[in-house]
C-alpha cells in the first residue's frame, strides 16, 4: 500500500484489518451509509489489469464501502443479453452501484478497448462525481479528453496519481459527512 497519513485498523493479534466495506456481485450490497467509491472502468477478462484489487488496497484504512464490479467468478460462456438473469443482475448491479456512489472512479487501462467503460462515462458524465484515468495510449482517449472537458471532469493520466486522487477525495467526503452527521438537525 502507498503511504497516507490515516492509520489501519490493527487486531489484537497485531494483523492489519481493512476499515473499508467492499462488496461484490453477486452480493447484494445494502443500503450505503457514509462515503461510498464504485470501481468503474476496464475489466476485459484477460486483457485488462486488476486494478480494482490495487485501488482496494490502497484505500482500505478508509472508513468507507467499496462497489466493486469484477465477479470472483465470471463465466465469459454466459450470454450478454437481458434474459439472462446472471448477465441482467450484473448490469442492474453496476447501474444501482454507479447511481448511488458518491465518487465514481473510472479506469480506462490503455491495453483494452473498454466500450461499457466508455459507455457509463457517457451515462454518468453530468453526476459531476465521475475522476477519470486515461493513460497513453488508450484507443479512445481522445473522446475521453472531450467528454471530460465538457462535463469538468478530472482526468488524471497515470494510475498512481489516480489512486493518490481518488484517496484524498474519498477522505475529504468522509470529513465532510463526519461533520453533517453531528450537525443539529
Amino acid at each position: 500500500m502507498t503511504s497516507s497519513s490515516a492509520t489501519v485498523a490493527v487486531a489484537s493479534d497485531g494483523t492489519r484489518r481493512s476499515r473499508a466495506k467492499v462488496y461484490k456481485p453477486p452480493k447484494e450490497f445494502p443500503e450505503i451509509e457514509g462515503v461510498s467509491v464504485f470501481l468503474a472502468g476496464s475489466i476485459e477478462q484477460n486483457k485488462a489489469e486488476q486494478w480494482q484489487d490495487a485501488l482496494t488496497k490502497h484505500l482500505e484504512d478508509l472508513d468507507i464501502t467499496i462497489l466493486n464490479p469484477r465477479r470472483d467468478h465470471w463465466d465469459p460462456k454466459w450470454e450478454q443479453r437481458k434474459r439472462n438473469p446472471e448477465f441482467a443482475f450484473q448490469v442492474e448491479w453496476e447501474l444501482k452501484g454507479q447511481r448511488r456512489a458518491d465518487i465514481i472512479a473510472m479506469y480506462f487501462d490503455p491495453n483494452t478497448q473498454s466500450p461499457i467503460t466508455l459507455l457509463e462515462l457517457g451515462l454518468f458524465a453530468s453526476t459531476r462525481k465521475v475522476i477519470v484515468c486515461c493513460p497513453d495510449p488508450f484507443w479512445r482517449k481522445g473522446n475521453v479528453e472531450i467528454v471530460c472537458d465538457d462535463y469538468g471532469i478530472t482526468l488524471i493520466e497515470t494510475r498512481d496519481e489516480f489512486f493518490k486522487h481518488i484517496y484524498e477525495k474519498l477522505k475529504e467526503l468522509e470529513a465532510s459527512k463526519g461533520v453533517d452527521r453531528l450537525s443539529p438537525g
